[in-house]
């Protein structure tokens, strides 16, 4: 017993000094829970406002984890919705910066990859980590994006 827990403190020691033990981090992750809370809380704000939505929320790699669709909305808004949340995530912002820059003449963003500039895409962080993203489409871009707010108010 002895032998074994002055093996276990060696070990830490080493480690310890390596810096080993303070690389490691702990990876935070988008659970379907988590996913499904902030939906909840998107569709009920869209839900109130009477607005035919589709809310999509993918992971840190842009895959879809849930998708809804409201009753009425246009068929091209579920693409939209998902393309939303995977610019979101995959420039680390929201995407009505997008929207703004090409409102602003910077036309070229409009040929960057996994690009939709209309605002309704937000990324959904964890300790200063993105570890998903939102993304509504259905309304105007500036309604989408209260919904989108929204969802994130309840993660």
């Amino acid at each position: 017993m002895i032998k074994r827990l002055s093996f276990i403190i060696i070990i830490v020691i080493v480690l310890s000094s390596s810096g080993i033990l303070g690389q490691m981090q702990v990876t935070n992750t988008l659970t379907l829970e988590k996913a499904q809370r902030v939906a909840d809380a998107a569709e009920q704000r869209a839900r109130e406002e009477n607005w035919n939505v589709v809310i999509a929320i993918v992971d840190q790699g842009g895959h879809l984890i849930v998708l809804r669709r409201i009753h009425g909305v246009q068929t091209a808004s579920i693409e939209i919705a998902i393309e939303k949340a995977r610019t979101a995530v995959f420039y680390k912002r929201s995407t009505k910066v997008f929207q703004d820059r090409v409102s602003e003449g910077e036309h070229a963003i409009l040929n960057l990859p996994n690009m939709m500039p209309f605002g309704g895409g937000l990324p959904i962080q964890f300790n200063d980590v993105i570890i998903g993203g939102i993304g509504v489409s259905g309304v105007t871009a500036e309604q989408d994006e209260i919904i989108a707010r929204a969802g994130l108010a309840a993660f």
